[in-house]
């Protein structure tokens, strides 16, 4: 089984044992370009060595560039490789027990850097991490975020970030989200015509939770916003060490009219909050079009409704018309994307031909969807093909997934391919602003078929340089290497719908000692990296050679500019343990964990896991997870094999589960072979599980893998392992996973349910196991001394014929001393009886 903890902590490790020296954050940003240092310093004040954690959560738009481990005046530096060379040294510290150091998935926006040393007793380790990202203009100004959780006091707290633009700065605005009325006043915020400083240093007494207390204030995340002055001019120019970088942004343009339709998913799986919320959202978007524009919608499950036969003006009385509409909107059937969003195509198409539109003005079409496509063509490639062929590149396609059931790479190469992009919805509470903060991003177009041009004797390996369209609040960022250092010819040429060429001259830079003066060379090389990777994804019609010289050039740059991309990763050789080995720590870019043995129990703060057997005679029922408040109960049952194998060891495995929701009436039996549905105690569906494809109610079935999301209480995988039919012994079985589970409440309990809010432990004296690569040490937790194993438990989500070695430590004897109780406090009557 598996457990996930969501966690969105950034933490030096959190024992009493260890004291924080300091923990600094110092950013710099040059022209947009955003320079990120963090620091922090541990002691050990234990008597013995002792494990210490070191985790910190970055945007996601970041490439790390550097980290390094500073201990007893001995700096072990990162060094980025490529992927595949350095999985290699991951795989073998893994097949010695060792740990590695991964970077995570961590909320929306941002991913965890995580990584561990073994530190002697009464030693410092200080860990430095650097990170660089191009910020990017979103409704009027660029956010510098950066997520601050020590969960402890720390003797020195800073937060420094200047901000310096050749522009000259329009505004700054500083604020945290742990922010009281105490700490408000300690955000000292220094502004001139171009330059900016924000900072933040709260002492050790300013930072407690309340006189006296060891708790911290200091526990979320800190946000700068800033904007740039813009010249009515082409844009602005900067060039440093022989590379410019243009940002063009153009201040006072008019808006140009749009021509919407928004696709709706009204199927079965949209039903409750989510339909909810889409009403919601979609009632304020209809309020907020402009009279000039042109609108549609178009609802759809198994078949397609559009509102209107044509397009219609978003005058007064037309929008509380579409609005009385959407409130009439209710959940049905099945999903077909293919269909709806040809009818949009069609609708936009007749707009033009009949013109009903506005000659100039833009055409978009805004798909929401929560499933996977069901009904019609299923086939994702196929969809995507056709969507791009009635497209041409006359129109741009938005693609909004709701929710985890959707296949949100199919949407975001969707949207890419034609002119648009995709954006995830989250479900939350806060679903609805998050559906109009992205229509208020691409509401309001102020150009489109952008070209920005330079002279070909003065440039070259230039950036992307033509832009589909640039929308209000945003801006567009070109980079270059300069050949000709004559800089009165420096021409720069803009071609757009409704726009005249024109010239802008450079701006130099003042070179100051606090800004890194490469910086255009590395924003280049970051935007570069950037387009690249996108270009080998998101390019249908390129052949196998383009993708391959785009992510050869990727990887090259990445590694010559040290960055950690998705073709690379940084490797940190440990010092050497007690067995006088070193030991990686391999760093990639965002890498999600899983697995499937017996119970493997995922601890994302300690960046370390936990696993157990549960061994009993077949046809035992466990209690896996129970939560009274929301009526949550998971039971499983496990199967033997078909007969004693000749070793005379049966082996046990999962092979049914029984799920219940009784807040929503929902009781769910899963087999190996079917998927039995049962609302307010009658059956409503069977779904096999090797189906190809369907949704239901929060519930996602795809070939073998079933999906649920209890309303953003949790989300369980459920997986099928096939066994060939003929085996003589083994059979098949289900994995379990929980995806999620921070919204259960702590009186959550069983098997699994007692790990989903954490456990504390300490793992001390490593030593020689019975196995050279699996080391024995002792465990110390609730109270009691284990003798635990460091061994592995293998992962089949992303390998299911063969899985993938997941390292933890492992407590014998049915998890004794590990889980509340014994495991036999654990049996149950039936599948869903609580006793």
């Amino acid at each position: 089984m598996k457990l996930v903890k969501s966690s969105f902590s950034t933490d030096i490790n959190t024992k009493k044992l260890n004291c924080m020296k300091y923990v600094t954050v110092d950013c710099t940003v040059t022209s947009r370009f955003a320079h990120t240092v963090m620091t922090s310093k541990a002691l050990n004040k234990a008597n013995i060595s002792q494990e210490i954690f070191f985790e910190v959560e970055l945007p996601k738009t970041a490439y790390i560039t550097n980290f390094s481990m500073e201990i007893e005046n001995q700096v072990y530096v990162g060094e980025v490789k490529e992927k595949e060379k350095a999985k290699k040294q991951y795989d073998a510290a893994v097949s010695r027990g060792q740990t590695a150091g991964l970077v995570k998935a961590s909320g929306r926006k941002m991913e965890k850097f995580s990584v561990s040393v073994n530190i002697a007793a009464q030693s410092n380790v200080t860990f430095t991490l650097t990170y660089e990202e191009l910020l990017q203009r979103k409704l009027g100004h660029y956010e510098i975020q950066t997520r601050v959780k020590p969960k402890q006091l720390v003797e020195e707290f800073k937060i420094v970030t200047n901000i310096y633009e050749p522009q000259g700065i329009s505004y700054v605005d500083a604020h945290a989200t742990f922010l009281s009325n105490e700490l408000l006043p300690l955000v000292e915020k220094t502004v001139t015509e171009k330059k900016a400083r924000i900072y933040f240093s709260p002492t050790l007494e300013q930072q407690r939770s309340c006189a006296g207390c060891e708790g911290t204030l200091i526990d979320g995340d800190f946000i700068i916003k800033y904007d740039v002055n813009r010249a009515k001019t082409l844009g602005d120019i900067q060039i440093v060490n022989g590379y410019f970088v243009h940002f063009f942004a153009p201040p006072d343009l008019p808006r140009v009219p749009k021509n919407v339709v928004f696709v709706i998913d009204r199927s079965g799986s949209m039903s409750g909050t989510k339909i909810y919320q889409t009403k919601e959202a979609m009632l304020a978007i209809l309020k907020d079009l402009h009279e000039e524009d042109y609108f549609g919608i178009i609802l759809f499950d198994s078949s397609i409704d559009p509102w209107k036969d044509s397009l219609i003006k978003a005058n007064k009385e037309n929008v509380d018309e579409a609005m009385a509409f959407i409130k009439r909107l209710h959940d049905r059937g099945a999903t077909n994307i293919n269909d709806a969003v040809l009818r949009a195509v069609d609708l936009l198409r007749q707009g033009r031909s009949d013109h009903i539109v506005p000659e100039i003005s833009i055409d978009m079409i805004i798909l929401l969807t929560d499933g996977m496509p069901n009904v019609g063509e299923s086939n994702l490639p196929r969809i995507q093909e056709n969507v791009h062929a009635a497209i041409g590149g006359n129109m741009s396609l938005f693609c909004l997934g709701f929710g985890n059931d959707v296949d949100y790479r199919f949407l975001d190469v969707m949207g890419k391919q034609n002119k648009g992009l995709a954006r995830r919805i989250f479900e939350a509470s806060d679903a609805t602003l998050q559906l109009q903060g992205f229509y208020e991003e691409v509401s309001s177009p102020l150009l489109s078929e952008v070209d920005l041009r330079y002279p070909d004797n003065a440039v070259d390996f230039i950036t992307t340089n033509h832009f589909d369209q640039l929308f209000n609040g945003s801006e567009i960022v070109v980079a270059g290497r300069l050949t000709d250092n004559d800089l009165d010819n420096f021409l720069v040429e803009v071609f757009a719908q409704g726009v005249r060429k024109g010239d802008s001259r450079n701006v130099d830079i003042d070179e100051e000692e606090y800004i890194f003066g490469d910086f255009t060379e590395r924003l280049w090389a970051y935007l570069t990296i950037q387009q690249l990777l996108e270009k080998r994804s998101v390019n249908a019609t390129g052949s196998e050679d383009e993708k391959g010289n785009a992510t050869a050039k990727a990887l090259d740059m990445s590694l010559l500019y040290n960055f950690v991309t998705p073709l690379t990763s940084m490797v940190v050789t440990k010092p050497e343990t007690e067995n006088g080995t070193d030991s990686p720590l391999v760093a990639d870019k965002l890498t999600e964990v899983d697995g499937d043995p017996h119970f493997l129990i995922e601890l994302p703060d300690r960046d370390d896991a936990l696993c157990f057997n549960i061994n009993d005679k077949p046809g035992t029922i466990f209690n896996l997870v129970k939560d009274s408040t929301p009526g949550i109960l998971v039971n499983g049952q496990i199967i033997g094999d078909k007969k004693i194998p000749p070793d005379g060891k049966i082996n046990t495995y999962f092979w049914r589960f029984g799920i219940i929701h009784r807040t929503l009436g929902v009781r769910l039996e899963v087999t190996t072979r079917d998927i039995s549905i049962f609302q307010d105690g009658h059956r409503v569906n069977t779904i096999a599980l090797q189906s190809r494809c369907c949704t239901h109610n929060g519930l996602a079935v795809t070939a073998g893998q079933m999906q649920y999301n209890m309303h953003e209480y949790i989300t369980f995988l459920i997986l099928l392992h096939k066994v060939w039919e003929k085996h003589p012994y083994h059979r098949d079985y289900l994995g379990f996973y929980t995806l999620d589970s921070h919204l259960m409440t702590p009186n959550v309990h069983g098997l699994l349910g007692q790990f989903y809010h954490g456990i504390e432990y300490e793992v001390t004296d490593l030593r020689p196991g019975e196995v050279p690569e699996k080391p024995d040490a002792t465990m110390y937790v609730k109270g009691q001394e284990l003798n635990v194993t460091r061994g592995w438990q293998r992962d089949f989500r992303r390998d299911e014929k063969n899985g993938e070695n997941i390292p933890c430590w492992f407590i014998h004897t049915n998890g004794t001393g590990l889980i509340d109780g014994d495991a036999t406090d654990y049996i149950v009557s039936g599948l869903f009886k609580t006793v």
